[in-house]
């Protein structure tokens, strides 16, 4: 009987070690689950920071990009105004010696007209009267006098026309120094906006090296959280496999302490049969000494009431075996009923919601470049993702069905250990708010 409570004390010392070390195994892996999932968090909000820097710096590059064809243009222009501006100054050296020319010839022709009025009119006007009142007819005066209108006409002429060659001359000189004046301001707004699309460019640049270097730091911080994840996924990994040898180690020792109990307790019937057997044949002893004693004093009445109280002892064994056999067999009935309908319990649960696989973790994710890496992929079993449907996890065949809170998904997709199931969601933010969950999981094919 001692042998048989310290049996049982011990397998409930064991099922109580291995339960609360099964319960620090939980604790670390949602330890390990909480942390996953805050670096997880941390590192969504990173590579939406990386985007956002990515967006910014794409800006900037087109803004360079406008701000380095701003320059090209003004450059060109510059340079063509230059060309211009050389041509106008040539044009105006070539006016100013066209002026002094035409100013020269007036001059000339001026000069010229005065010499022959002077000589016709002031010095030689009696030869010149003379030469008409000698002509010999009517008709020889009038060609002289018409000879003289001509060179009076023909001095007029050409006066005239110095005077309107040289104010050409000088309208062509201010036009072209107007001209000039205009190219000078439009290269001195060109130089200018020159000078300032080259300082906006140059900041540019300088902010454009700012993003780099922030979009370096966060992808790095980006690897470090990915390393975080990694890490986190095989310790859990590692956990959850502790914990299946915990399980298989608890039911082993559970198995063996109640192995050990049922062979203290088949002991502990058989030394009380041997107990038993011990005082029937002790009492033998006894009635056959007192029935020898009878028969040597002769008494034929004592006879009898030693026969018939050794009777009455032989009933009473016989009730005793009677009663220890049914208290016996009594035990095993029940023991093995107990069994029996534990048995059919668990089969009936298991041909009901299919094959129980445990107490699972549940996260979800979504097809966005945040969850995959990239967006739009299709699963790793080639399949598109659906929503209500597909789910990832590792150490089953793709197309396994389980029955999750009464849903029932298909395994389409990998990413997580098994025993971390990851449900498809539309939406990143569905699949945040999902958080982290535990259901029991059960195989249905």
């Amino acid at each position: 009987m001692k042998k048989k409570v310290f049996s049982l004390l011990l397998a409930g010392m064991l099922t109580f070690s291995m339960g609360t070390t099964a319960y620090a195994t939980e604790d670390a892996i949602a330890d390990m689950q909480a942390q996953k999932q805050q670096a997880e968090a941390g590192l969504a909000q990173t590579q939406a920071n990386i985007d956002s820097l990515q967006s910014k710096k794409q800006e900037l590059e087109n803004y360079l990009s406008d701000l380095n064809t701003q320059y090209e243009d003004l450059t060109n222009a510059i340079s063509e105004l230059s060309i211009q501006a050389g041509e106008k100054e040539n044009e105006l050296k070539q006016l100013h010696t066209e002026l002094k020319k035409a100013k020269k010839a007036l001059n000339k022709q001026y000069d010229d007209m005065k010499l022959r009025i002077q000589y016709m009119y002031e010095n030689g006007g009696t030869s010149a009267l003379e030469t008409l009142l000698s002509s010999k007819d009517l008709s020889e005066f009038l060609n002289n006098a018409e000879s003289v209108a001509k060179i009076s006409q023909y001095d007029r002429t050409m006066l005239e026309k110095c005077e309107n060659l040289q104010n050409t001359i000088k309208d062509q000189e201010t036009t072209a120094e107007e001209e000039k004046a205009a190219i000078d301001q439009l290269l001195e707004e060109r130089a200018a906006k020159q000078q300032e699309v080259q300082n906006l460019a140059a900041s540019t640049s300088d902010n454009i090296s700012s993003y780099v270097s922030q979009i370096s730091a966060s992808q790095e911080e980006a690897a470090a959280l990915t390393a975080e994840i990694n890490n986190a996924d095989n310790s859990i990994a590692q956990l959850v496999q502790q914990a299946e040898e915990e399980k298989a180690a608890r039911e082993a020792a559970q198995a063996q302490a109640e192995a050990e109990a049922a062979a203290a307790q088949e002991q502990d019937a058989e030394e009380s049969s041997d107990d038993y057997e011990e005082d029937t044949d002790s009492y033998e002893e006894d009635s056959s000494d007192s029935q020898d004693s009878s028969e040597t004093e002769g008494s034929d009445d004592n006879s009898e009431d030693s026969y018939s109280e050794d009777s009455g002892d032989s009933a009473d064994e016989d009730i005793y075996e009677e009663n220890d056999a049914d208290s016996y067999e009594g035990d095993s009935d029940g023991s093995e009923s107990e069994d029996t309908s534990d048995s059919q319990a668990s089969s009936d649960s298991s041909s009901g919601q299919g094959k129980y696989l445990g107490n699972f973790t549940l996260t979800a994710y979504c097809n966005c470049a945040q969850c995959c890496g990239t967006a739009g992929n299709l699963t790793a079993s080639g399949t598109v993702p659906t929503a209500g449907r597909t789910v990832a996890m590792a150490g089953v065949p793709f197309g396994t069905q389980l029955l999750i809170n009464g849903n029932v998904y298909t395994v389409e997709d990998l990413g997580t250990p098994y025993g971390h199931v990851d449900i498809y969601c539309d939406s990143h933010s569905e699949a945040l708010s999902f958080g982290l969950q535990s259901a029991e999981v059960y195989q249905l094919n």
